[in-house]
């Protein structure tokens, strides 16, 4: 019986209409980020804003491959072990590039999940020292475009879960497990369909 219910939910929705939307060729983001940055060893986490910005191409009306690119910044108080506390000038660029699973099935909204990889870069500054690294980092999430018109949309809310695989305070790599949102401007160009 639950095997026929599966197989009749699956033909329903084959059967939906498959251009409810016309499949833009190209997808360009842009808009406002919040981070939730958590550093780890000990470290409380703090927040930063930024900006993010994604290039989409469509192969078809639900798949496409995303160079997503961000930035945060900010100078968060940090208290580390061992050291004491300082304001500490910070800032995170993300360079993840995977694919996208849209759903167009409905006129006015348009819900996405993805898996992005690449590599995130941290820039940090206190009492006139800097350092920087670049590592690891994925993403994985979706959000919820909101059609304005053909060619424009609202990206109503983007949520990310963040890792990143930075070197600690005692020379370890270790994960850090960190959070965005980001919320902004879709604008679709050519069509696929």
């Amino acid at each position: 019986m639950r095997t026929r219910l599966y197989l009749c939910t699956a033909l329903l929705l084959i059967s939906l209409p498959a251009a409810a939307q016309t499949t833009p060729a190209v997808e360009i983001f842009g808009g406002y980020q919040y981070a939730r940055i958590n550093p780890g060893e000990g470290v409380d986490g703090f927040n930063q804003n930024g900006w993010n910005a994604a290039l989409q191409v469509n192969a078809n009306n639900w798949f496409g491959i995303v160079a997503d690119f961000s930035g945060v910044y900010g100078s968060p108080t940090i208290s580390i072990p061992g050291v004491g506390s300082a304001e500490v000038d910070t800032n995170f660029h993300s360079f993840l590039f995977g694919p996208q699973i849209s759903y167009r099935g409905h006129e006015r909204v348009t819900p996405f999940v993805r898996a992005l990889f690449g590599a995130i870069r941290a820039n940090a500054e206190a009492f006139g020292t800097a350092e920087s690294q670049t590592a690891f980092g994925m993403a994985l999430g979706g959000g919820v475009d909101v059609n304005v018109h053909d060619r424009v949309a609202i990206r109503l809310i983007q949520a990310d879960y963040v890792l990143s695989r930075f070197e600690g305070f005692s020379g370890q790599t270790e994960n850090q497990h960190n959070a965005r949102l980001s919320f902004g401007v879709v604008f679709r160009l050519g069509s696929r369909d």
